[in-house]
């Protein structure tokens, strides 16, 4: 057996040289810092990696720490009670372990700028004891062979670490970490190395690198919806961007102002949820991303993208409309859920009201009038507000409807369909702003079923309208300033400075 693969015993630790805690009243200064410490670390073990990859005889194992900021303050001091987050609510010390600190740059100077100026105390930079895995520390796009990965596994775990889903979780998003006594609290949502842990996924899901992915995200159910949002972006660029920088399609393919044709990337097979990004200054822009048919997808998705710490997400697809009133082709705005999709029973119990946010809600209804023409009571005509309900069984009809239907008029549900619901709590649980705006394609308690015919003169000419509301209604939120948008109805008793 070759010894310098499978080793008889366990090495000595070789790791970057310790790093000496940095104090800082310049948020600016404290991210380059950041910065400059994980990318010295991830260094140490890429080039680890390469060194052995080539043949080198490993003589110890390989160990480096994500950076990690803290503050600490001595004073229930009260701080302007209109923000969401930037502070803290009792005296300590707060930390967090911090990845990727140059994608994060712009979220972290802002988090950090707040919490200097609220609390009136430095940040101070240092080196965690959170190990950075080896499967981390490659930048996005890096290749390793995989003849050398598959014959060597063994040994990737003797020398590295390796990601730890034991400590890789969302009890912090889900307020149920406590820390030991003696420990500090934590400063964010997420750990870095669960922030790692969906940027991996993301890129395997969305075919689209996490660079890309912007402040506003729209999901959709319908391939439909992309089409249209790429045609629409397309025209954007062709006429020189109207203020967007670039349009990102899945394989990171990119098109500049000014061109009609991608210029840089190459498509791949199409991934279970692809992605498409146009994108703006500061992330300023759109994100679509075709869900598909399911809440596991849309929780899935969403559990990924919330640590991106976007502005708002709103759920644009189509439902079955559930009052006689209604038409194929009006629209639901979403005003409760009611949660038949278990597949947040886990972590958000369904007796947890998920809160229509005042600001979502009249961006989504002042879009509608904008661009239907309707306003004030005419609107009515063709929008309707109240519950929809999300289940997890697409074929519900099927059931003996007795059961079925009493719920949803006990809810007063007005429409039903299988994702919006799931996105709206997670939402609500990761504190990104949430909304949905549904068009009704069918209407099955009345046999209202589309043909196909039918459906293609239907998608023909309503899919377009209703995409751009959506686009209306995130170009509206993102005129907003941020503190705005992020609600205090999404913290609870105790919240996390980071938003």
């Amino acid at each position: 057996m070759d010894k310098r693969i499978f080793p008889t015993r366990p090495l000595p630790f070789i790791s970057p040289d310790p790093y000496e805690p940095q104090v800082f009243d310049d948020p600016a200064a404290a991210v380059d810092a950041l910065k400059a410490l994980y990318e010295r670390n991830t260094a140490f073990l890429s080039d680890a990696f390469k060194a052995i990859a080539s043949g080198v005889t490993p003589g110890a194992r390989f160990r480096a720490f994500y950076p990690q900021v803290s503050i600490e303050t001595s004073s229930f001091g009260h701080v302007d009670s209109r923000l969401s987050y930037g502070h803290v609510t009792a005296p300590g010390v707060y930390t967090t372990t911090i990845t990727r600190p140059e994608l994060f740059r712009h979220y972290l100077k802002v988090q950090l700028e707040l919490l200097m100026k609220n609390h009136g105390v430095p940040v101070v930079v240092s080196e965690s004891t959170t190990p950075i895995p080896l499967h981390f520390a490659f930048g996005e796009g890096a290749h390793v062979e995989a003849n050398f990965v598959e014959g060597a596994e063994v040994q990737l775990r003797d020398l590295f670490d390796t990601p730890d889903l034991n400590t890789t979780d969302d009890e912090i998003a889900n307020g149920e970490y406590e820390p030991a006594p003696g420990e500090p609290s934590p400063l964010a949502p997420f750990t870095a190395q669960r922030i790692d842990y969906s940027l991996a996924r993301l890129s395997h899901y969305t075919a689209t690198g996490a660079t890309h992915f912007q402040n506003f995200v729209l999901f959709t159910n319908y391939q439909f919806y992309i089409d249209e949002f790429c045609k629409w972006a397309r025209e954007q660029m062709a006429g020189g961007g109207n203020g967007y920088s670039a349009f990102v399609e899945p394989g990171n393919m990119i098109t500049y102002p000014g061109e009609t044709e991608p210029s840089e990337g190459g498509a791949p097979r199409l991934p279970q949820m692809p992605a498409y990004h146009l994108k703006k200054k500061g992330h300023a822009g759109i994100t679509m991303v075709n869900i598909g048919v399911g809440p596991s997808n849309a929780k899935t998705i969403t559990d990924h993208i919330a640590v991106l710490r976007p502005h708002a997400w709103l759920m644009l697809g189509h439902c079955a409309g559930l009052r006689n009133s209604q038409r194929l082709g009006d629209y639901v705005l979403a005003h409760a859920y009611m949660r038949e999709d278990h597949v947040l029973d886990d972590d958000l119990p369904v007796w947890v009201p998920i809160p229509a946010l005042s600001e979502v809600q009249v961006a989504l209804e002042e879009a509608v009038e904008e661009v239907t023409g309707y306003s004030g009571y005419e609107l009515k005509r063709i929008m309707r507000t109240g519950t929809v309900a999300t289940i997890d069984n697409r074929n519900w009809e099927l059931r003996d409807q007795r059961g079925p239907v009493k719920r949803l008029s006990q809810a007063r549900a007005i429409a039903l369909d299988m994702e919006s619901a799931t996105i709206a709590a997670n939402g609500f649980r990761f504190r990104v702003p949430y909304g949905t705006l549904l068009c009704i394609s069918d209407k099955p308690l009345h046999g209202e079923l589309k043909l196909p015919g039918m459906a293609t003169a239907f998608y023909r000419t309503q899919v377009n309208q209703h995409l751009q509301i959506g686009i209306r209604a995130v170009q509206k939120m993102a005129e907003m300033p941020s503190e705005k948008l992020h609600s205090r109805k999404l913290r609870s008793f105790f919240e996390t400075a980071f938003q």
